[in-house]
């Protein structure tokens, strides 16, 4: 082979001939260095030199990006390796595996808490419920978006919670930038800092699960801190209810309220204990006035039917149906098709009713208590409401069908009526045969 003292110049000069596959120039500065060229393609430098009884050829890279004094070291780089025993070929690919690796490292200690926590809803979502997925949205939303209420007077929504966390790198979430936004939001929102330190939480576990992001967290997850849970403190317990004197007051407000839909659903929530939002993604199809049985969403175990009490039944036979809307507490008005937030129904029949401090969910909570008063089976009740067994016998021994469901639950409606003031017909032989159950 000719050799050439590489310069500038003449590799500038250097090209393949149109009538040829290849051409080749080698440099007499370094033996085995040299230039290929192709009739279409950049000219590249390349090493070749014999090795165990071969000559593999190596490309070290386009002549554009390498200077001649940075291809000649790289070309006695090779050569040594050569002199050692070592191949060339498995050399540069445990350098490029290497680079590969430290570019990857790199990139991953640039990660946003916000781009591994869309990682994260993606990955857990099949094996969440919609409310759950929803509540990891709204916790790190970023707010901003015009309100009409729900805003105290600023008429834009506010950050969620987590939101001020989404912008800092995996890699800066510490215990001690845990503990200093728990100190901040529980001057404002406790209770939603609480639900999002529990979600927060369990990002960090996943995160250190995975493969891609355990180098990236704290060994010892940042959320976890006696600082942080003193910071935010125990969730008190509720305890507002409706008294069994309150239901005449309280049925006779709800009953008169303006809205059809929200009187019906306000009434449906005592009536069966179901919870907030169950009762509210209750479509028509869930109805089934065949068979007097309700599906229930369960946000335990999936889904559950309880009985579609006579009261219940007409309340819902009185609702409207619109058209292509399946939900039952529909609204042609709200975003999601159906009522969203019941609370200020709520408000404006206790203000009339004189009871204060009465939530959606201190509905379901009077379920429960008012059963007292009729001594129904605890475990009739924790199926009726979604509760999970809370005994072995409950757990793997008692199956209980939906009619004898019923006949607890109706005569649960009936006395609640009774108490409120209200006449309703109901089926007498299902009280006598609850009585002889019990």
């Amino acid at each position: 082979m000719a050799r050439i003292n590489f310069t500038t110049g003449r590799l500038a000069a250097f090209a393949c001939p149109a009538d040829k596959a290849q051409a080749f120039i080698w440099d007499a500065g370094v033996t085995g260095l040299g230039v290929r060229a192709t009739p279409r393609g950049a000219p590249s430098y390349i090493f070749q030199r014999e090795f165990q009884g071969k000559s593999p050829r190596i490309t070290i890279g386009a002549v554009a990006d390498w200077s001649i004094s940075h291809a000649r070291e790289r070309a006695r780089e090779m050569q040594r390796d050569i002199d050692q025993g070592r191949d060339p070929r498995l050399v540069k690919a445990e350098r490029q595996a290497e680079d590969t690796a430290t570019r990857a490292a790199a990139k991953a200690a640039e990660l946003t808490v916000g781009e591994v926590w869309k990682l994260y809803l993606e990955d857990r979502r099949p094996l969440w419920g919609v409310r759950h997925h929803d509540d990891h949205l709204r916790l790190a939303k970023g707010g901003g978006e015009k309100a009409t209420r729900g805003t105290r007077g600023r008429g834009v929504t506010i950050p969620g919670p987590l939101h001020s966390l989404m912008s800092l790198r995996l890699t800066d979430v510490t215990a001690s930038v845990v503990e200093a936004w728990a100190a901040k939001e529980a001057k404002t929102r406790p209770s939603s800092a609480r639900l999002a330190l529990r979600c927060f939480k369990a990002f960090l576990n996943w995160c250190a699960e995975q493969d891609d992001y355990k180098g990236q967290v704290q060994p010892v997850n940042p959320a976890k801190t006696r600082r942080t849970r003193e910071a935010l403190g125990k969730a008190s317990a509720k305890s507002d209810v409706l008294l069994k004197e309150q239901l005449a007051a309280w049925f006779d407000a709800v009953r008169s309220l303006s809205n059809p839909v929200m009187s019906a659903y306000l009434q449906m929530l005592l009536l069966t204990g179901a919870r907030r939002t169950e009762v509210l993604d209750l479509t028509w199809k869930d109805v089934d006035t065949r068979w007097k049985s309700l599906t229930i969403r369960d946000k335990v175990e999936g889904e559950r039917k309880i009985p579609l009490t006579p009261h219940v039944a007409e309340l819902i036979a009185s609702l409207p149906r619109l058209s292509e809307n399946p939900y039952v507490f529909a609204s042609a008005t709200a975003k999601d098709g159906r009522i969203s937030d019941p609370r200020a129904g709520m408000q404006a029949a206790c203000a009339v009713a004189k009871i204060e401090g009465l939530t959606p969910h201190g509905l379901r909570r009077s379920f429960k208590s008012l059963t007292e008063w009729l001594e129904i089976p605890a475990g009739v009740v924790a199926q009726i409401m979604g509760h999970k067994p809370s005994a072995t016998a409950e757990k793997h021994y008692t199956v209980r069908p939906l009619d004898l469901l019923r006949i607890h639950h109706e005569r649960i409606e009936a006395w609640v009526l009774e108490q409120a003031g209200i006449e309703f017909k109901f089926d007498e032989q299902s009280e006598k045969a609850a009585d002889t159950s019990h």
